[in-house]
């Protein structure tokens, strides 16, 4: 078979054991397939939305139950960015937990961290352009965060915000951030993840004197296994999609009533419950600054996995990162179950 432009993005072979889903998880690849539903459903919904304050609640209406297939496309592009936060944390974790993150791939580690931030970030972003009552605590929460910071918070809050108060002036800088700023970055970041990870020697793996296993699957067999996991993450996100609409709320009448159901947008549940233990910018900012520090520093300060343990989950000599990102995981999973049920 001759091979096309899709099979020219993938080796000409990897290890079979390597390319299994029990090891990959397939996280990799369904992360930019939900990327790509992502820009394809956000294009279309711009022909719609408006990011005007007065309109832009109205316009998600408009988007939802009058356009022909607007309530679908809407529903995909919200489902496919909560599922791509969730894929992309599956992939940094499955990285750290087989310690693929060993030279020569630790600024490629670096890259997909900064990567994942950025998705979390442009997430948060596309949430507030729903601009009904809901949003309007984390938008006020999120933005005074960035007062707190020592010198610069002031400067971060009128470049963010562009204004005095953020439910009545923040709408179409945080439209410009999502569509113009962050959705750049994260196109860059992606493109550039993905080279390093060819130019780094494709998936981690052991030597070959070291593998007990010496079969190899061709990048055609590759591309089938992608195009099956696509396909099958595709009728679940169309069946999300139908029997699970994307939230939507009352447009903001007045930014100082707070709902009942105010509360941070999930990934941010676990800074939601630590702001409520005192300082904000001790646990709103520096904490969380740690965690993400932390996990810079694991291809850097903890030890590396043996050459001979690459390929595999949980290498013993690498034991001390695990450790760490499993504590950190788990902090996070109990801060947010906790201000979910609070």
């Amino acid at each position: 078979m001759r091979p096309n432009f899709f099979h020219h993005l993938h080796p000409p072979s990897i290890p079979a054991e390597q390319s299994r889903w029990r090891y990959t998880l397939g996280a990799g690849g369904l992360a930019v397939f939900l990327a790509l539903v992502l820009g394809f459903t956000g294009i279309l919904e711009m022909f719609f939305y408006s990011p005007n304050p007065a309109d832009a609640a109205q316009s998600i209406q408009i988007i939802s139950y009058h356009v022909p297939f607007g309530g679908l496309i809407r529903n995909l592009h919200y489902w496919s960015a909560q599922l791509l936060i969730l894929v992309s944390g599956v992939h940094l974790l499955r990285v750290i937990f087989t310690g693929a993150y060993a030279p020569p791939r630790r600024f490629n580690y670096l890259l997909g961290l900064g990567l994942f931030v950025t998705l979390i970030l442009d997430d948060f972003t596309g949430y507030i352009l729903r601009w009904d009552q809901d949003i309007c605590w984390a938008l006020v929460t999120g933005t005074n965060l960035l007062k707190t910071i020592p010198g610069i918070g002031t400067f971060l809050f009128r470049i963010t915000v562009g204004g005095q108060y953020a439910c009545e002036s923040a709408l179409l800088r945080f439209y410009t951030w999502h569509i113009f700023g962050l959705i750049f970055l994260a196109a860059v970041l992606m493109v550039w993840h993905l080279f390093r990870v060819r130019r780094d020697g494709g998936i981690a793996v052991p030597p070959p004197e070291a593998r007990p296993d010496r079969e190899r699957i061709t990048r055609f067999a590759l591309v089938r296994r992608e195009v099956l996991a696509m396909l099958i993450a595709g009728a679940a996100l169309i069946l999300l999609s139908i029997f699970f609409p994307a939230p939507t709320g009352v447009p903001i009448t007045d930014p100082a009533v707070v709902t009942e159901e105010a509360r941070a947008p999930w990934f941010f549940l676990w800074v939601q419950q630590m702001l409520k233990w005192g300082d904000p910018f001790f646990w709103g900012v520096l904490v969380p600054s740690v965690f993400l520090l932390l996990l810079a520093l694991i291809p850097f300060t903890f030890a590396q996995p043996e050459p001979a343990e690459l390929g595999q989950w949980f290498p013993a000599s690498a034991r001390s990162a695990q450790i760490a990102a499993g504590i950190l995981l788990l902090v996070v999973l109990l801060l947010s179950l906790k201000g979910l049920t609070s």
